[in-house]
């Protein structure tokens, strides 16, 4: 559980349509660790830190046979080469669960992420976007959790949030920034300045919030609807003999179609997108716009998706890897 004292450092601010505001005091945030496919809706880590701030994002390689854990192996090679090109990496940036893949990091997984920025006196940025979407066994645990417990370095700590995804409001673009350090919070207050919260919005929340049995009934309804449309979707795939990665957040499906490609790249991914994109009508997110390594994997989002619109998403699918002689490509039903 979050130790009361973490409360007063909650701290609301308006977000673009696409992400997070950019929080930048000073220099602090010019090199950045982030793994390839845990990103803050994958490629928008680019988006919302690289193109807007100018900070230098490192990619770090997670792999299929590891299902796209994270490893600390992985980052220390990463942190060594940039050291030898003279980078200065200044925060570890990851996302808990993971996005596209789905992954929720154990406790052992956290607890090393920490000993490596504390060896390397750097800051870890957590973002527990879709913490409100996790559905099976497993349970969630926030890196605020180990803080409690561990002597740990909390300024070098930061979570960021949103209620867009776990209430289902996109359209307020209210998230927290939830930092012991005082400087990160005073560089948020500042920027909220120009992007502050509306007064009806703001009303709105506190009515919701403080209803604790309405969000704790609306929080349980959402897992068991996203569980329920993840097992649908990935047994439709499964049908289609196409493999999805075992995660356990579950608005997206990470989706394996490398054995369709014409060509084993970067290249015959971005095909079978257009493919998916112009015959199916099914607009996906390629892994390389999440810097995945491997060619072929996809993200399928049916957040918007009713149960009876997955089979019709799947007969899509199945015309668009059958191959090019099925030229009569869509019925009255689809």
């Amino acid at each position: 559980m979050l130790n009361q004292n973490y409360l007063s450092h909650f701290f609301l601010f308006t977000c673009s349509s696409s992400g997070f505001a950019a929080v930048n005091p000073g220099c602090w945030l010019k090199y950045i660790f982030y793994s390839r496919t845990l990103g803050c809706s994958h490629a928008k880590f680019d988006k919302d830190l690289k193109w807007r701030t100018g900070v230098d994002l490192i990619p770090v390689p997670c792999r299929s046979t590891d299902n796209f854990n994270i490893s600390i192996s992985a980052l220390e090679r990463a942190y060594n080469q940039a050291k030898k090109r003279g980078v200065k990496v200044r925060a570890v940036l990851i996302s808990n669960p993971s996005n596209p893949v789905g992954n929720l990091l154990r406790r052992d997984a956290l607890y090393d992420l920490l000993e490596f920025t504390s060896e390397k006196n750097i800051h870890l940025i957590s973002d527990e976007l879709y913490l409100g979407s996790v559905h099976g066994d497993k349970t969630f645990m926030s890196v605020a959790e180990i803080l409690d417990t561990e002597d740990f370095d909390k300024c070098r700590v930061h979570i960021i949030y949103r209620l867009s995804e776990n209430l289902s409001l996109p359209g307020f673009h209210v998230g927290v920034i939830y930092s012991l350090n005082h400087n990160v919070v005073a560089a948020a207050a500042k920027f909220t300045r120009y992007s502050s919260i509306s007064i009806l919005t703001q009303r709105v929340l506190v009515l919701m919030l403080s209803d604790k049995r309405f969000i704790s009934e609306f929080l349980q309804l959402i897992g068991t609807t996203v569980k329920n449309m993840h097992h649908l979707f990935a047994h439709g795939l499964k049908s289609l003999y196409v493999n999805c990665a075992n995660g356990s957040e579950g608005l997206t499906c990470w989706v394996d179609l490398s054995k369709f490609l014409r060509s084993y790249s970067e290249k015959g991914e971005l095909e079978m997108w257009e493919k998916l994109l112009d015959i199916a009508k099914i607009n996906t997110t390629p892994g390389s716009s999440c810097h995945c390594i491997e060619p072929g994997w996809f993200q399928f989002s049916f957040k918007s998706l009713s149960e009876s619109d997955i089979d019709v998403v799947m007969k899509r699918i199945r015309r668009v890897i059958e191959g090019p002689e099925v030229h009569n490509l869509f019925d009255t039903k689809s």
